[in-house]
């Protein structure tokens, strides 16, 4: 079975991440992967402290595993949030959509493994020398909040910028995108569109039906106008708004158009006024099944492939 250092560094018998999906990856999702042995991850999104206090200890009611918080850097609570992992004394906290430098502090001296998502090599050497334990280098091919390069292009780019154990995110869904991340240099992956059809994740039944009836072309990005690109699925509402984003709407009138749809998606399933985020994997999650069988799934279909590529190359 595939072991990198990444595994003994945060105590994990996979080195697997399942994403912090906001308003998806609670503590049920968290607890489930880990006690698969991956790393799950709660996704603090915009919750305040509260909330996310709530579903870690969800999780630790389900597992005595390791497992994290996303910290969404933007949320109007992370100051409150960033103290109660610091509290909780979570195992590890990832962080997107922004700088963690203000609170890396606190965390360390809480214990807490800190690995921040990157999207460009100029971000990895500041998150290094700032005391990062590992770095996220997730691509565009990935769902929800989206950079400019793809992982293929930035996984080695990032592996080569540091001494720190690279985790690929982006694009992964099975035994050989697994594969292919290793190649690239990184010691594990991340993955959030595979776990959406996890039997643990809670996302409303239109939700996961789309996932499952996804094809090559089923995603779109949107929000580039604002500087916050997102890929989602190519519902109605994704087409709307990217008509309405180049159409003459104003920058206040386009946010608010976006505000609340990811709930809507998730907790409702409106394909009308839903936002449903969406990698382009998408088409190659098909089944849905426990999350702790995804993580083995994955990684036994990566053993044949790294150990032929191996020969291969030789």
């Amino acid at each position: 079975m595939i072991r990198t250092p990444l595994c003994d560094l945060l105590g994990i018998e996979y080195p697997v991440f399942q994403g912090g999906m906001a308003w998806i990856a609670d503590g049920k999702l968290a607890a489930a992967v880990s006690e698969g042995g991956g790393l799950g991850i709660i996704a603090a999104g915009n919750a305040p402290g509260d909330a996310v206090r709530e579903q870690i200890q969800v999780a630790k009611s389900l597992t005595s595993r390791p497992f994290g918080v996303n910290i969404m850097l933007m949320s109007p609570f992370v100051e409150e949030v960033a103290q109660v992992v610091a509290e909780e004394k979570v195992a590890v906290v990832t962080t997107g959509a922004g700088n963690p430098t203000k609170y890396m502090a606190l965390w360390k001296e809480a214990g807490i493994r800190v690995i921040p998502v990157v999207a460009s090599v100029a971000m990895a050497k500041l998150m290094t020398r700032l005391g990062a334990s590992a770095l996220i280098a997730e691509g565009g091919e990935s769902g929800g909040h989206v950079g400019e390069l793809t992982t293929m292009v930035l996984v080695p780019q990032i592996c080569d910028a540091t001494t720190l154990p690279v985790i690929a995110a982006g694009g992964i869904a099975d035994g050989r995108s697994v594969a292919a991340a290793f190649m690239l240099g990184a010691c594990g992956v991340q993955m959030g569109t595979r776990f959406l059809s996890a039997e643990e994740c809670s996302i409303h039944p239109v939700y996961k039906e789309r996932i499952l009836k996804a094809n090559d072309l089923c995603t779109m990005v949107t929000g580039k106008r604002l500087g916050h690109p997102v890929r989602s699925l190519r519902t109605n509402f994704a087409r709307n708004y990217a008509k309405a984003e180049y159409g003459g709407m104003d920058d206040e009138a386009l946010e608010a158009l976006g505000s609340g749809a990811l709930r809507k998606a998730v907790v409702e399933g409106d394909l009308e006024e839903g936002c449903f985020l969406s990698g382009q994997v998408a088409a190659m999650v098909n089944k849905i099944q426990p999350a702790a069988e995804i993580v083995r799934e994955v990684i036994e279909g990566a053993e044949p492939v790294l150990k032929g590529a191996t020969q291969w190359v030789k």
